[in-house]
């Protein structure tokens, strides 16, 4: 990823320097997309300020590495195509020399095919990436922001990174949408179509997507606004970026963040849920700058999510689901103000996944309710660091205990797999053996359904690692409670899908799922493994599976 000498000599030309070993600037008149940085995480964090003008334009903080770099990250220049910008920073400057402009980013003709990067889950260029924000479908793209430092592999400089996709499964990363500015660092939201002008700031045939965001400094989390009239390429922060709310008093906490927004069709007006403290608070508005405190739920922490489903798809029988971070959720009803639980709090999906969200302004002709979570999962040795977990449908659906969320990989997911094997009826050893030419895929999916003899425990690993453990004696599934909705039933299914770095495993049609970083023993030498007393494989399939990235 490092650039040759010579477009370090040529880019060196154009830099006015005034550099020493402490803090110093550079100024550069901008020709290229990128400017390149880069980086060392033996450094310590300084700051650094572009202005222009005599104006700041950006402040944020960055390991800028004096000597050889560990990897090279970027910044978009594009809005300040020949505008002359100072850099200064705040700590050792022989960094500064290394800083360099280019049509392409540092690295460009290896990106996509690093070592450690996900091939068919989203993972940003360059930097940090965790929760998804501002999920939205407009004009045939799905929108995804997410939290991003763009900047370094680890988490700082709070900003929304942002990507399009037409099919839910290939992103194209657009630039920075929200950077930090005076009032906070932006942390998690979400973003609408402001169809009715509700706001004030759309055109005629051009309505405004408007994002919701919190606004984090050290002293309290506020709630912010910002829009878009160009498809969420730019945004515009709505009153220099001053809150819309401010309850730290009210609720004597500094967390009071994450808000997500919908229109409520009935009551005709915006609803937004925040988290604030011990729960989750509901806020009305008309025009989404303006915002009246309702109600509050208790018993959930962070990124909120609150929406409507069918039960089973029966248009005549719907419950509202109020959804935290941690993928536990309630169902009950809602009148536009208030929810109101009636069972709960449930989960239906654990490990890596994080501070999941669904799509808003899914058209009504397509129905479905789609989330993206946050894949906790480390990039070892990578410029870049964690991921987004698969898109999935959420369902409400009829369970012995009552109506239950249930999770799947949307179906556009589909055109990335191809049969490779499928086999049925086989013991174990003989499943095993015929599994041997997969064991150094790095990227599979595996459907199977195993039953239970004489074992009460069985299970799949991949080189040790547990991919399924399934205890019918205490009714847990790889460490949390699970029981089949059949309850003397001796099977259980398994869609299992593996990446580079990845495992995602959903059970039983989607009725629970859990996903964990791939960590294979390298001094196991038994690959795929099926395991337990004389259990039976009544159904074993292999997929190869093809990259998203061009």
């Amino acid at each position: 990823m490092k650039p040759t000498i010579k477009v370090i000599l040529t880019a060196a030309l154009i830099l006015c320097c005034n550099i020493g070993t402490q803090a110093a600037d550079i100024t550069i008149k901008i020709t290229k997309r990128y400017l390149n940085f880069p980086i060392s995480q033996k450094t310590d964090r300084k700051v650094m300020k572009f202005e222009i003008g005599g104006k700041e334009a950006r402040e944020f903080k960055i390991r800028l590495a004096g000597d050889t770099p560990e990897y090279w990250v970027f910044s978009d220049m594009t809005a300040y195509k020949g505008k002359t910008i100072k850099i200064s920073y705040e700590g050792d400057a022989a960094g500064l020399s290394k800083i360099y402009q280019d049509d392409k980013i540092a690295g460009q003709d290896s990106l996509y095919q690093e070592h450690n990067r996900p091939q068919y889950h989203f993972t940003t260029r360059r930097g940090w990436i965790n929760d998804p924000n501002g999920m939205v479908f407009y004009e045939g793209e799905y929108h995804l922001f997410y939290q991003h430092n763009p900047y370094e592999r680890e988490w700082e400089n709070m900003s929304w990174g942002h990507a399009v996709s037409k099919d839910l499964v290939h992103w194209e990363e657009l630039p920075v949408a929200l950077h930090p500015d005076k009032v906070g660092t932006m942390f998690s939201g979400s973003a609408v179509i402001d169809y009715d002008n509700t706001s004030g700031f759309g055109k005629p045939g051009k309505p405004a997507m408007v994002a919701l965001y919190t606004a984090d400094n050290p002293d309290r989390e506020v709630q912010c606004v910002a829009y878009s009239l160009d498809k969420g390429r730019t945004f515009t922060k709505y009153n220099d970026g001053k809150p819309v709310i401010d309850s730290k008093e009210k609720w004597n906490s500094r967390d009071t963040r994450d808000p997500r927004v919908f229109w409520y069709k009935p009551g005709k007006h915006w609803v937004m849920v925040l988290n604030e403290r011990d729960g989750h608070s509901i806020y009305t508005s008309a025009n989404l700058k303006e915002w009246k405190y309702e109600s509050h739920t208790t018993g959930f922490w962070e990124c909120p999510d609150l929406f409507e489903l069918t039960i089973d798809g029966d248009q005549n029988n719907k419950k509202w689901v109020m959804y935290g971070a941690s993928n536990t959720y309630m169902i009950g009803s809602f009148d536009g103000k208030t929810f109101k639980p009636e069972s709960g709090k449930h989960y239906f999906s654990s490990g890596t996944l994080y501070a999941a969200q669904t799509f808003t302004n899914i058209p009504d002709s397509d129905g479905r309710r789609i989330q993206i979570g946050w894949g906790r999962v480390a990039q070892p040795g990578m410029a870049f660091n964690n991921m987004m977990l698969l898109p999935t449908v959420l369902t409400l659906r009829s369970t012995k205990n009552g109506p239950r969320l249930f999770s799947e990989p949307v179906k556009e997911t589909a055109q990335l797999f191809e049969p490779a094997k499928q086999w049925s009826n086989l013991k174990s050893d003989d499943a095993n053996q015929k599994l041997k030419e997969f064991y150094n895929a790095d990227r599979l999916r595996i459907k199977t359904t195993f039953k239970l003899s004489h074992a009460t425990e069985a299970g799949f690993n991949l080189f040790a690692q547990r991919m399924v453990g399934y205890d019918m004696n205490f009714n847990m599934l790889n460490g949390m409670f699970y029981s089949p909705d059949d309850m003397t039933s001796m099977e259980i299914t398994a869609d299992i899908y593996i990446d580079r770095t990845s495992i995602e495993v959903f059970i039983d049609g989607g009725a629970f799922s859990y996903s964990m970083e791939r960590k294979p023993d390298l001094n196991n030498k038994e690959g795929f493994h099926f395991w337990g007393n004389n259990i039976d494989i009544k159904n074993l399939e292999v997929f190869t599976v093809k990259s998203i990235w061009k």
